[in-house]
């Protein structure tokens, strides 16, 4: 089963594909969008609908993980994130990836088995997870990671495989 991991923001859209065979887990390819800074919000957003569609056209994921909106320390964050979620959103739907949902704290518990985990625990379990050393520098990227890892211990997928 490939899945897509994705943290969603307008600067940075972390992304992440996943094999998961019902027991390993290997990472397939992950990365970043990285829209224009100082560009219209609109522009940006495109940008993000055009990444996302090529690599959703590209990877074909049988399902896909992402970041849910929850609660927001950054008013004037808020938006512009919820904006390109919801693009990412209509990508998905437009090509019929099955969407599931998780909040920054399910992430850390299901990974860590404490939901107020720090970034650096996190990163020790998503490389145990994949068995390896090191993980990309960028946490947006990481982070889509963790969420896909999130999935394959999800209830929804669990006696699917």
């Amino acid at each position: 089963m490939k899945i897509l991991g994705i943290d969603p923001g307008l600067g940075i859209v972390g992304y992440s594909v996943i094999d998961y065979d019902g027991e390993n887990t290997v990472l397939l390819h992950s990365g970043s969008i990285q829209t224009r800074k100082g560009s219209r919000e609109a522009s940006r957003l495109l940008e993000i609908f055009e990444d996302m569609t090529a690599l959703v056209e590209k990877y074909a994921p049988d399902c896909a993980a992402i970041e849910k909106l929850f609660f927001f320390r950054n008013r004037t964050t808020v938006m512009p994130v919820a904006h390109a979620r919801g693009v990412i959103l209509t990508v998905l739907e437009k090509f019929k990836v099955p969407i599931f949902e998780y909040t920054p704290m399910e992430v850390k518990q299901v990974l860590t088995g404490y939901g107020r985990a720090d970034k650096k625990e996190v990163e020790h379990m998503v490389k145990l997870s994949l068995g390896v050393e090191a993980l990309p520098k960028l946490d947006d990227t990481v982070d889509a990671i963790a969420i896909a890892i999130c999935h394959t211990r999800s209830a929804d997928i669990v006696g699917g495989i």
